[in-house]
């Protein structure tokens, strides 16, 4: 289990000497656990890491603090345990509601248990329940995908999260799928799945406000939005990763941190050290600058001319690529926007997010060895 912990803008000076190696917050805005399957743990291991928190920062009440959970019967049954810990917001791990395709994606639950949990789910947190969906999955057609996203959206929450089937080198279904066992989609069927779903969910009112993400009646994920502005967020647990500015030893750069993937070398290291921080990598100026631009630019409303301004004072975003040939080609295309509310992907430049990448961030590396050399 991992738990990421959005940090406010706000900074508080560090007070003693065990104080030093901490981040400067202020307050909590949201926590997140996720990574494995944190529903198995138990809602008193929950509760604990949230009160330990709100010891070391201010954590409000209203705070979202959300679980993924795995739609089993056993995981199931706790959600009200969840609750009173003082988890307020669900994402329901569903991926499918075909049971054969449940089991070639090695999910331990069944169509039923999914739809039992997102209820649940949804008595206990009404309108903060999201609910996470594969497309793209083996033998998958697009006309089924359609009828089971209908089925979906009849029984689900606010929230709604796509994912394109990823195969995963060394998994059992990446085998099976090299071996002619089992064949997915072709490339052009994926993205008229991606492009059909989008419709559907605009028809019933979900807007889609992130590449992956659709939500209706303001049920957007604050915690996700926080990665997505480029914000500073702790993350603790095996694997976990953090990005955030420590106040220590004079330094202002923000640090990329990676806690020890293994569990229990995890646990040893936290023990003897206090952390389990494998590594520490400080970004310099332009590779913040990638990340605001890859982040942002997933999102439906890009990147805004203020907010890159927070990074980049010295020079905005039409200075750094508007005088692109690369850019503007993209936006006759009607692709890419550049206008005077910031950057952000035409609504057919949001499916082809990943090829509209390099050129930008080619301008952006040759802006900052420009301004380097000068320098």
């Amino acid at each position: 289990m991992r738990a990421a912990l959005d940090l406010n803008k706000k900074q508080k000076r560090s007070v003693g000497g065990c104080q030093r190696r901490r981040p400067s917050m202020c307050t909590i805005t949201s926590v997140f656990f996720g990574g494995g399957t944190p529903s198995l743990a138990p809602p008193s291991t929950i509760a604990a890491v949230l009160e330990t928190a709100a010891r070391h920062a201010h954590l409000p009440g209203d705070a979202e603090v959300t679980l993924e959970v795995n739609p089993t019967p056993a995981g199931a049954s706790s959600l009200g345990d969840f609750k009173v810990a003082g988890v307020n917001r669900f994402s329901v791990g569903v991926q499918s509601l075909h049971d054969e395709d449940l089991r070639v994606l090695g999910r331990d639950h069944s169509s039923q248990d999914a739809l039992r949990t997102v209820a649940e789910a949804q008595r206990l947190c009404p309108g903060r329940v999201s609910v996470d969906v594969i497309f793209g999955r083996p033998g998958q057609t697009a006309g089924l995908w359609e009828t089971e996203l209908e089925e979906l959206l009849s029984v689900c929450d606010d929230h709604v999260s796509l994912y394109q089937l990823t195969l995963e080198r060394g998994t059992y279904l990446f085998k099976q799928v090299q071996a002619g066992l089992l064949g997915v989609p072709e490339e052009n069927t994926m993205a008229q799945m991606y492009d059909s779903a989008r419709r559907i969910l605009g028809k019933r009112g979900f807007l889609q406000y992130e590449v992956s993400n659709f939500a209706r009646n303001g049920a957007v994920s604050s915690h996700n939005m926080n990665y997505w502005k480029a914000g500073q967020y702790l993350g603790v647990g095996p694997g976990a990763h953090g990005r955030f500015t420590p106040r220590e030893e004079g330094r202002v750069l923000r640090e990329a941190r990676t806690q020890t993937l293994e569990p229990d070398v995890w646990i040893k290291e936290v023990q003897r050290w206090g952390h389990g921080t494998r590594r520490r990598i400080p970004l310099e100026h332009l590779e913040l600058l990638e990340e605001v631009l890859l982040m942002g630019l997933r999102l439906a409303e890009g990147v805004s001319h203020e907010h890159w301004r927070q990074f980049s004072p010295d020079a905005d975003l039409q200075k750094v690529l508007g005088t692109s040939i690369e850019v503007q080609e993209l936006q006759d295309r009607g692709l890419l926007v550049l206008d005077d509310r910031g950057l952000r992907c035409s609504w057919e430049g949001l499916a082809l997010l990943d090829s509209l990448l390099p050129p930008l961030l080619l301008q952006l590396q040759e802006h900052g060895g420009q301004k380097g050399a000068r320098g």
